[in-house]
C-alpha cells in the first residue's frame, strides 16, 4: 500500500551518565547537561499526510539521513496511531547543534515546503536516563 525508502540507519549508541551530582539542583542539571543534551523537534502533520506525502517524502527522508551521516541527528520518525507527526532528535552538546541549525533544517524540508507541517516546535531536552549518544 505505501512506498518504502530505504533510510540509512539511524544508530542510537549507549553512554555513561554523568554521576548524580550532591549540588543544588539547577547547578546539578547544568553540570549533568554534557554528553546527554539534546534538541527534539516535533512536527504537527496535517490530516491527510498519509496521502499527500508521496512526492516529498524521498527528499524528505533523504534530508533526515543526510543529518544522521553528519552524526547530528540521533533519530528520527513518525508518531503512529494517528499518524499527526513525527519527532527528530538532534544532538546538542557533543557537535553543538543550535537551534538554529535545526531552524535550517525544518526550512529546507519538502514537508514543510509544501505546506504538510502547519506547526512544529524546537525544544531542549536532556536524557536521565537510559542510552544517549
Amino acid at each position: 500500500m505505501f512506498n518504502r525508502v530505504a533510510v540509512s540507519s539511524l544508530r542510537l549508541a549507549s553512554c555513561r551518565l554523568p554521576a548524580r551530582p550532591t549540588a543544588a539542583p539547577a547547578r546539578a542539571m547544568a553540570a549533568a547537561a554534557g554528553s546527554n543534551s539534546y534538541h527534539v523537534l516535533q512536527y504537527a502533520y496535517v490530516p491527510d499526510i498519509l496521502e499527500k506525502r508521496g512526492p516529498h517524502r524521498e527528499q524528505h527522508l533523504a534530508g533526515a539521513s543526510k543529518m544522521a551521516d553528519a552524526n547530528k541527528l540521533v533519530m528520527a520518525g513518525a508518531l503512529t496511531d494517528p499518524v499527526d507527526g513525527a519527532i527528530f532528535i538532534f544532538r546538542q552538546a557533543t557537535l553543538n547543534v543550535s537551534k538554529d541549525d535545526i531552524e535550517q533544517f525544518v526550512q529546507a524540508d519538502p514537508y514543510v515546503k509544501a505546506g504538510l507541517v502547519p506547526s512544529y516546535t524546537i525544544r531542549p531536552y536532556m536524557v536521565v536516563a537510559g542510552d544517549c549518544s
